[in-house]
């Protein structure tokens, strides 16, 4: 299995906003993941969340990666499995 990153919160300078323009939202999305998936804060996180935010979580992302990944690039990209073939989460 492939090797996660986290390089992008490290390394980016640039503002941190959202709605200045779709340049600074994309790039501020990223760091707010980034620091979303950050081990000790999902390990403080997670466990206070309700079943609902649970799966209204998990919905949400699976139909974003439905709408914007190639299955290739689902298993590559997020999976970091090319040599399988399970398809993208069903809705």
């Amino acid at each position: 299995m492939g090797e996660h990153h986290h390089d992008f919160v490290e390394t980016y300078d640039g503002m941190v906003a959202f709605g200045f323009s779709r340049e600074v939202d994309e790039k501020s999305l990223m760091v707010y993941l980034q620091k979303f998936s950050d081990d000790d804060f999902l390990g403080t996180l997670v466990p206070r969340l309700t079943d609902e935010e649970i799966n209204v979580l998990f919905e949400t992302m699976s139909a974003v990666m439905r709408r914007h990944l190639t299955e290739e690039e689902y298993h590559g990209l997020f999976l970091k499995d090319e040599e399988h073939s399970h398809g993208l989460p069903e809705e």
